[in-house]
């Protein structure tokens, strides 16, 4: 495999330099997964960033040294943002890996084996690449634009769920839910009332990869980082499904919002997002 040179196309990577891209983000990605497999159980360290459910733990960090020495095998002149590390890397790349290591912590550390890898690729700004892998499912997502998306190397595609009444929803609650009325809860109540269910699975990246093999129809958050979605990103789209702002408008990563779905839902899901106000009675809670 290949090396490829930040300054090598001033073209977004097609053909088979995409899928080498793609195949870095599959070594990483599984590489730090075989970490985590080796983590599960025998935690010794859990530290608090700030707040009671924003942790991090050994595990995180090995994790992302393994992505870390993947990609500077292969791509030393890119640049990097990784959840625990920062950014890294060449600030001149137009190319951007977004890594999570480990998302769903909390998860890991209370043993509910929903977490994932999750190793995105953005070229520009835009997400290119998108690996996510599930080792306590031994579940592979994988997706690059133009090439389609796959789950364990078979392709992979959105539902075709029509109505609202028939879907069933996945979302997440930011670390800051406890400090700011923008908290999510009224949209969860809101979408509850109109659907067949919501989720709420606690890793961001698993839910993107739900939703692009069907499992979910929908899913909205706030309070995202970019690599928490960059990834699922790719694979959103490649699965035939859409991505956006609330209001349906272009995504910006930058923002922390997102909606993501099948075409026949996305509309609808912008539209009562709109509605929903914030729920004000009896905030800030108090324990």
């Amino acid at each position: 495999m290949g090396s490829i040179k930040a300054d090598s196309s001033p073209l977004a990577p097609q053909g088979d330099q995409l899928q080498v891209l793609l195949d870095i983000a599959t070594e990483a990605a599984l590489s730090a997964g075989a970490v985590l497999q080796s983590y599960w159980g025998e935690l010794r360290e859990i530290e608090d960033k700030g707040k009671p459910d924003n942790i991090v733990t050994e595990a995180d960090k090995a994790a992302e040294v393994e992505v870390l020495r993947v990609l500077e095998r292969h791509v030393p002149d890119h640049q990097i943002l990784a959840e625990e590390s920062g950014s890294l890397g060449n600030a001149e790349s137009p190319f951007l890996w977004a890594i999570d290591p480990l998302d769903g912590t909390t998860n890991f550390a209370h043993q509910y084996p929903f977490s994932a890898v999750s190793v995105g690729l953005l070229f520009q700004g835009e997400p290119l690449v998108g690996v996510i892998f599930d080792p306590f499912h031994n579940e592979l997502f994988r997706a690059a634009t133009g090439l389609g998306a796959s789950c364990n190397r078979r392709p992979i595609q959105v539902s075709q769920t029509r109505q609202l009444e028939r879907s069933l929803l996945v979302t997440g609650f930011a670390y800051d839910r406890r400090e700011t009325v923008d908290n999510n809860y009224a949209e969860f109540c809101h979408f509850t009332h109109l659907t067949q269910g919501v989720r709420r699975g606690g890793s961001a990246s698993i839910d993107l990869a739900y939703v692009a093999c069907g499992r979910l129809d929908g899913y909205w958050e706030r309070g995202l980082a970019p690599w928490d979605m960059a990834a699922g990103v790719v694979l959103v789209r490649e699965a035939g499904g859409l991505v956006s702002a609330y209001d349906g408008g272009v995504l910006e990563l930058g923002t922390g919002r997102i909606l993501a779905s099948n075409r026949h839902l996305h509309q609808l899901m912008s539209v009562e997002l709109g509605k929903v106000r914030p729920l004000t009675q009896n905030f800030p809670f108090e324990p």
